[in-house]
This record gives C-alpha cells, structure tokens and sequence, in this order.
C-alpha cells in the first residue's frame, strides 16, 4: 500500500517560482561580512569574500545545473498524506500545508530528466526549506520512480542532497524509505548506469545513511555539514572528545569518506566531465 496520493489539480509539470528577499546587502552567515546581494547572485549565491555557499533552493539548484530548457520534472502529482495522524504542536498536515506555501514546492525534492552540459540524466534536487528536506514516502517514492526512469532511460542519476533526514511524523514509514532508494540504486548498478552523489549543507540522518553515501561518484559542496546524528548525540554516546570539524566536508575528503569537493561554481562543469566519462564505458552487465 502506498502512503500518499495523486493530486488531481492539474499541476503536473508546473515549475514553483523562486523568490529572492528584498534588500541591497546580506551578511555571510559565515564571515559575517556585509556584502552586495548582486555580487553574491553573480557568484552563483558564494560569498565573495570566503566562499562560502549559502543555501539555495531546489529551482535554484537546477538552474545551476541544468541546462536552460532541458529540465522535464516528473511525478508531480504525488502528495502526502497523513498516515498516522501525527500531531505535536501542529498537525502534520498543516505542516505540509505550510511548507507547500513556504517553499512552492510540492514536497522536499524535484526530480526530473535534463542534460548537463549536454548529457542527459535523471537529476532529483533536495528542497531544505520544506521542513527541512526531511525524506518520508513521497520523497522515497519520487527518488525510487526517478532512479527507475533513469533504468529505462539507460542514463546516469545525480542527486543533490540537502536534509535532515527521515521525516519523524511518518515513524517506520518514513524510514522504509532508506532500504527502498537503496535498492533502487543496487538495480541501477546492476545496469552499470552510473549515479554521482553531491552532497550539500546540511545532509544528515538517514539521507546520509543511505542513498547520500551510494554514490559512484560522491562529492560534496564546502563546508557542508555531513553526517547522521548531531556531535552532541555522538559525545555523550561514546563519551570521547571528538575532533574539530569532524562533520565537515574537508574533514570527510580527508578521511576517505568523500571522492572531492567542488566550488559551486565548478559544479556543472564538474558533472558533465564526470558523465563525460561514464558515457565512454561499457554499459551493459559483462
């Protein structure tokens, strides 16, 4: 039985708009220098004075990555439903709802067949503002359907990860969704169809505990914080010290948990040598 529903509003395929804040400046939540919001938007929203990357938004995301004209969303019609009737200070529901309305977005990832740099691929792209890019059914069911087009497709799969992982106000049902994207991704291997995995900040919980760190390829933005509980969790589970840093991106390149880390600004070009090379290898099972 699936957790979710299809909408019958006729918004199949229709794009969430992009709203960029007001104002002339804003301050780097990294550097905490006031910078020129023009100058940010022109560096691909990288501060310029540390490159440090601020959060975009999933359409923003694709706009990077894609190129222009080229992204066809799918499974838009998919929406979730409440199957436990979870309710804590709000009703889930209503959480949804105002996600919805936040973000424009009609769940935490946007997943669809587009080329970059002219290849093709299946790029799904994590939405954090909606609730926090948490995974719960739909969310699974959508990287499980995009990941299955990509088969049919015979094309690569990228995945651009931003989240807090599993959904709380889906329990059991939500983590099912890790052992689901998973086996996905073990039928695409099984077609040697090659999937990058780019991690951005933050991607934590049960994203990074599975399909987040499948990848053939895995790279990762700077500074990222990657990983699955909070240092705190950590500290008091296995009561040691832990080093400065350890849930960063530099540090997991350091230590072998990351293929490379890559300026936003390179990104595209980046993913487009990386299917460059995977579409000069066999592709059928030997």
């Amino acid at each position: 039985m699936a957790w979710f529903k299809r909408k019958t509003d006729g918004s199949e395929g229709k794009a969430s708009r992009v709203h960029i804040a007001e104002g002339l400046w804003i301050k780097c939540d990294s550097c905490k220098e006031i910078i020129y919001r023009a100058e940010v938007e022109r560096a691909g929203r990288v501060c310029p004075k540390c490159n440090y990357p601020f959060r975009i938004s999933a359409r923003e995301r694709i706009t990077l990555l894609a190129d222009p004209g080229s992204y066809e969303e799918r499974d838009t019609t998919l929406e979730t439903t409440d199957p436990l009737a979870f309710k804590d200070t709000k009703k889930y529901r209503d959480r949804v709802r105002a996600a919805m309305q936040k973000t424009r977005a009609d769940e935490a990832v946007v997943c669809g067949l587009a080329r970059i740099g002219g290849l093709p691929a299946v790029l799904c792209v994590f939405e954090f503002g909606f609730l926090g890019g948490s995974m719960g059914s739909v969310v699974g069911e959508k990287l499980t359907r995009a990941i299955e087009l990509a088969i049919d497709k015979h094309v690569p799969v990228v995945i651009v990860s931003a989240s807090g992982g599993a959904r709380m106000q889906e329990g059991i049902l939500s983590l099912m969704q890790m052992a689901k994207t998973s086996a996905a991704l073990q039928r695409l291997g099984e077609r040697r169809l090659p999937y990058v995995s780019v991690l951005t900040d933050p991607t934590t919980g049960g994203v990074t505990a599975s399909f987040a760190m499948l990848g053939d390829v895995i790279m990762a933005e700077p500074r990222a914080l990657i990983g699955f509980a909070g240092p705190r969790v950590i500290a008091e589970t296995i009561r040691q010290p832990l080093p400065e840093g350890f849930q960063r991106s530099e540090f997991l390149l350091e230590h072998g948990q990351l293929d490379l880390i890559v300026d936003r600004r390179d990104l595209k070009e980046t993913l487009r040598r990386i299917l460059a090379f995977f579409a000069d290898q066999p592709s059928q099972p030997g």
